[in-house]
């Protein structure tokens, strides 16, 4: 039922991101049991204990996913 919310979230976070001038980049707080898949799934990279931080080639592929139609030139 919750498959792909986690992707979408991010990806709409990257997107405002990039927009604003911030190269598509974020960071989150996750839950310990969710951090390996954050990492597989999102392309996210480990910054400390918990905080999560998404950089541009993942933002770019996260928002190219998400948002075919505004990001497939980039």
């Amino acid at each position: 039922m919750y498959k792909g919310v986690m992707g979408n979230l991010v990806a709409f976070g990257c997107k405002l991101s990039f927009e604003k001038g911030f190269e598509g980049c974020l960071s989150f707080i996750a839950k310990t049991a969710l951090i390996q898949h954050y990492i597989d799934s999102l392309g996210a990279m480990l910054f400390g204990a918990r905080t999560m931080i998404i950089e541009t080639k993942a933002a770019l592929q996260l928002t190219q996913k998400y948002f075919p139609d505004e990001y497939k030139n980039r």
